[in-house]
């Protein structure tokens, strides 16, 4: 089990060459993945998608890329003749209206706007790219190692409050023999009462028989036990599971819902409303995973 909150960070240098590459996840339906390339690594779009989606199956991940070219060749200088040239005349002219020499340096050309300029060679994209791809694999791994360690104890606490939500099951499922017992005492004294203790025993037993159908939560009680079986199960898969058990614990909300509606007894409503709060509790951790 993981969560999908976690962090990654890699930094490495190759030849000249220093990539790094930094994760944040946290809590998202289903994978979303931000992040801006610096301009000359926009050829490794492709690259961030497949390599993240092949480690990460939900959530929202924030990638941020930072690349530095170390190296003699990562730029070169160049010169604009014709511009420099333009100048030469411009100052020629300038010096023919004040009536002095040209006496400018060959350093006081180069100063000028724009007649040297140092531009980014273009890159090695196959070098980048298999840099890029390591400090990526680095990253996921310290991301994925978090979303383990963090995946481990809500694996722990949801198992805890499966064991507590079976146990207010075992105390409803004991309980519900007594509401039909409970009932069927209640009436007859109800009844004996308004007749001076002539009592249609027909009658009673058939209202009871009534009441007990509309009553009935033996089904609800088996579901409720196979869903809690199935979180544990899904528990231990590996692969995510958060869909799952999020649809699980829908389903327990919803029997749990219906043994409350159905139960017309003061101590069975008690202990669905502490179910309803441990499940709330269980719902908002299963959202955290991944």
């Amino acid at each position: 089990m993981r969560s999908m909150t976690g962090y990654g960070r890699c930094q490495l240098e190759r030849d000249g060459r220093e990539m790094t590459v930094e994760l944040k996840s946290v809590n998202h339906r289903f994978l979303d993945i931000s992040y801006r390339l610096p301009r000359p690594l926009s050829f490794l779009d492709d690259a961030v998608r497949k390599g993240i989606g092949a480690r990460v199956a939900r959530g929202h991940v924030d990638v941020f890329i930072s690349y530095v070219n170390h190296r003699q060749d990562a730029r070169e200088v160049r010169v604009d003749t014709a511009l420099a040239s333009a100048y030469q005349r411009a100052l020629g002219e300038l010096g023919g209206v004040l009536g002095r020499e040209k006496d400018i340096a060959l350093a006081d050309y180069a100063r000028l706007p724009d007649v040297l300029t140092v531009q980014e060679r273009e890159e090695d994209q196959q070098a980048v790219r298999s840099l890029f791809e390591d400090a990526l694999s680095g990253s996921l791994d310290a991301l994925v190692a978090m979303r383990e360690d963090e995946g481990a104890s809500m694996r722990l606490d949801i198992l805890e409050k499966v064991s507590h939500i079976e146990a207010i099951r075992a105390q409803i499922a004991q309980r519900a023999p007594l509401v039909v017992s409970d009932y069927r005492d209640r009436l007859h004294q109800r009844i004996a009462a308004l007749t001076d203790g002539e009592i249609d025993e027909a009658r009673l037993i058939t209202e009871v028989a009534i009441f007990a159908d509309r009553a009935a939560i033996d089904e609800e009680l088996v579901r409720l036990l196979s869903h809690t079986g199935q979180i544990r199960s899904t528990a231990d898969i590996a692969e995510p599971a958060g869909r799952k058990l999020d649809f699980l614990v829908q389903e327990l909300n919803r029997e749990v819902n219906t043994i409350g509606s159905k139960a017309s007894d003061t101590a069975i409503a008690q202990l669905v409303v502490e179910a309803k709060g441990e499940i709330e509790k269980l719902r908002e951790q299963v959202q955290n995973v991944e």
